[in-house]
């Protein structure tokens, strides 16, 4: 459980947010980038799982947005299970200059969706497209994915920062958007119905959210 201090209990919604992908592909450095506009050239394979929280105003309200990242190497696939409990939205990363994990995508789409609590808003990022002379994976390519899979889909340079931050923004508009037509339907049923009273899921306007795993929440679709 998170505890927080009375300055810190700001936020109107916390929104747990995954990167995964193979090792190396970058999931790291578009985190720091997006939290703290850093970038590691040579920066080594994350051991165990760490977490940055970034603040975003979306419509007049406060989302902090938790992002997890891990290492994609299969050694550490035993934290994958809690790794993914409770989230909302993920990042699926390959690097455009390695096939091999662009290849890979579907693995993580199935992992992503074995362990998860609920359904999640997943953007597809092609990362490093920054390395045009070595690219291996096209654009085309990319979108095509993520048409058939449903996701949204950008590339984007942890090294330069171009659509770092806009990858980031998407999801945690896509999650905003889906529980606000949750809690416009819900009044609206209370409204024609005053003793309706849900299905018991719990949606927590501030601190820590709560969520009550059963058949998912906001973002069940």
């Amino acid at each position: 459980m998170a505890f927080y201090s009375e300055e810190e209990k700001t936020e109107d919604y916390l929104f747990k947010i995954v990167l995964i992908g193979d090792s190396a592909v970058g999931k790291s450095n578009l985190l720091a980038r997006f939290a703290r506009d850093e970038f590691y050239p040579n920066s080594k394979s994350t051991i165990g799982v760490e977490f940055q929280t970034q603040k975003m105003d979306i419509n007049g309200k406060e989302i902090k947005a938790q992002i997890w990242d891990t290492a994609g190497q299969e050694r550490f696939r035993a934290v994958t299970s809690a790794y993914y409990r409770g989230a909302v939205g993920a990042l699926v990363v390959y690097d455009i200059s390695r096939r091999q994990t662009f290849d890979s995508i579907g693995r993580w789409l199935n992992e992503l969706q074995t362990h998860s609590d609920m359904n999640v808003v997943t953007i597809l990022v092609g990362n490093k497209s920054d390395l045009k002379d070595a690219r291996e994976v096209s654009t085309s390519e990319g979108k095509a994915l993520a048409e058939a899979q449903g996701l949204f889909f950008m590339e984007t340079s942890a090294l330069d920062s171009s659509n770092v931050a806009a990858a980031f923004q998407t999801i945690v508009k896509e999650i905003y958007n889906i529980l606000s037509r949750k809690v416009m339907i819900s009044q609206e049923l209370k409204k024609q119905d005053p003793t309706w009273m849900g299905n018991g899921k719990t949606v927590v306007l501030q601190g820590e959210a709560s969520v009550e795993p059963k058949k998912g929440w906001c973002c069940s679709f």
